[in-house]
């Protein structure tokens, strides 16, 4: 497989812990730069006291006006461009879609799809003078499959991955290519410190969305993926000349999604004839 030529310039959203942390890691140790930001960047110390000519940590809060734009620029600043773009930060929410408030779920979308849009504007005049660019969004298998609970969650991710495959399109013809991250649970702190919650619980929703939140807060520390392995995978792919579009991490992400594609074909052939006889006469 044909790998990218290093050192290459990387700016990281989401660095102060998991998948995000461990990607800057990875391009550090091969020699590239790393533009990393987090909300509180002195969780980067230590990597920075070990690659202080490669590592520019910076706080970011994607959801502030302009905060994107100065961080992109101060990015250009120190390295001058960027080629690889990961849009890391965001977080979870559970709870039935009655069960949860504006105020408790809105601040999700403003993170998850709207500081992702702002952070990707500021910096595609960047990436378009890269001569292979990428933008990684890391989206969830809950942006392909729906899950009962995680509802405001899946809307989220849901539009990382229809505005990813439009953006695809877009920068194709700048040699930038996408790569849209569908994780399954991975041993992060997802459902630990990254995942807020509907502060109403329905008794309603007890054997739907209960089961769902019971089943979360237990969990928390014992999902089967090991971050380490799945951005190694990352690297990988990110690193190819043909990278995929679509990289789907985990067993249990892969059998969510062979599922829904099944049930989808299935869905298909039955009511295939009567929604394509919908066309004005003479045109169905």
């Amino acid at each position: 497989m044909t790998q990218l030529a290093v050192p290459q310039n990387w700016f990281i959203t989401g660095c102060s812990s998991g998948f995000g942390r461990i990607l800057a890691g990875l391009a550090l140790a091969r020699g590239d730069n790393v533009v990393a930001t987090a909300r509180h960047p002195q969780a980067l110390d230590d990597l920075a006291a070990r690659f202080p000519d490669h590592l520019l940590a910076l706080p970011l809060d994607v959801v502030q006006p302009g905060a994107a734009a100065l961080a992109v620029a101060q990015a250009e600043a120190r390295f001058g461009g960027i080629d690889i773009l990961v849009n890391n930060a965001g977080f979870g929410f559970i709870g039935a879609i009655e069960e949860a408030e504006p105020a408790e779920y809105r601040p999700m979308f403003e993170t998850n799809l709207f500081g992702l849009i702002e952070t990707t504007r500021a910096a595609l005049p960047l990436l378009r003078r890269s001569p292979r660019g990428r933008i990684v969004n890391l989206s969830s298998v809950g942006g392909i499959t729906g899950r009962q609970g995680f509802g405001y969650y899946n809307a989220s991710k849901f539009a990382v991955e229809g505005l990813s495959e439009a953006l695809a399109e877009e920068v194709a013809p700048f040699g930038i290519r996408v790569l849209i991250v569908e994780p399954g649970a991975f041993r992060t702190e997802f459902l630990g410190r990254s995942i807020a919650a509907a502060s109403k619980r329905m008794p309603e929703y007890a054997p739907t969305s209960g089961v769902t939140r019971n089943f979360s807060e237990a969990n928390h520390g014992a999902q089967l993926g090991d971050p380490a392995k799945g951005m190694a995978v990352l690297m990988e792919a990110i690193s190819a000349e043909d990278p995929p579009l679509r990289l789907p991490l985990g067993r249990d992400a892969i059998a969510r999604i062979e599922a829904k594609l099944e049930r989808l074909h299935d869905e298909l052939a039955v009511w295939r004839d009567r929604a394509a006889a919908t066309g004005v006469a003479g045109n169905d």
